[in-house]
């Protein structure tokens, strides 16, 4: 069963959102370049408000270890999402100190790229085009994945019957193709869900 990561939650009506759709995940932006960017106190507070089966996950650029480490201890997010420069030390510590998933975040251009994801510690990975900048990449190279790996860019409800590629799929992560003028549209969120589940990936 393929599940359903949505990220760049910020705002009370998100988690509200999420809570009645249910995605599998749901994303804490902690980059502070990023336009969903939260702060790790806001993140708390909307963690309390989720629905407790469903899990987060916090994503993170070259973040300081020991803040990861708190968090996921804290059980302020569930998951850590790497997606800078982080050593494969980096990832290591992080899951023996934690006991927590990490998934570590891979930029899908050539064929080295799809080598470093499957050699990559980390417990799950994720392929993108870039740094969730919605754009879609060549899905093909994905073909020569041999581990459970996130689909994440340009995902949106146009292009969800196109996804089914490999047995390694484990999960849909979208953001931009749930949003409205930058914020989280419930009707979007519900209709991505929806048209997961009619394609019976879900």
């Amino acid at each position: 069963m393929i599940r359903v990561k949505m990220c760049g939650l910020t705002r009370a009506q998100d988690i509200y959102a999420a809570n009645e759709i249910k995605p599998y995940y749901i994303g804490f932006v902690f980059a502070e370049k990023s336009k969903r960017y939260v702060s790790f106190a806001q993140a708390e507070k909307l963690k309390n408000m989720l629905d407790k089966n469903i899990k987060a996950v916090g994503v993170f650029v070259d973040e300081d270890f020991d803040n990861v480490v708190s968090l996921l201890s804290a059980g302020t997010i569930d998951i850590a999402q790497l997606h800078g420069n982080e050593s494969e030390d980096y990832i290591i510590r992080l899951k023996a100190i934690t006991g927590r998933p990490v998934i570590k975040a891979f930029r899908i251009k050539t064929k080295d790229d799809i080598n470093a994801a499957n050699e990559s510690p980390a417990d799950m990975i994720l392929t993108d085009a870039g740094a969730g900048d919605g754009r879609v990449f060549d899905w093909s190279l994905l073909n020569t994945l041999t581990r459970p790996y996130f689909l994440a860019g340009g995902l949106d409800v146009s292009n969800i019957s196109d996804v089914k590629l490999n047995p390694y799929l484990f999960a849909l992560d979208v953001s931009s193709g749930i949003e409205t003028n930058g914020y989280k549209d419930k009707k979007k969120m519900a209709a991505f869900m929806d048209a997961v589940r009619k394609e019976e990936i879900s």
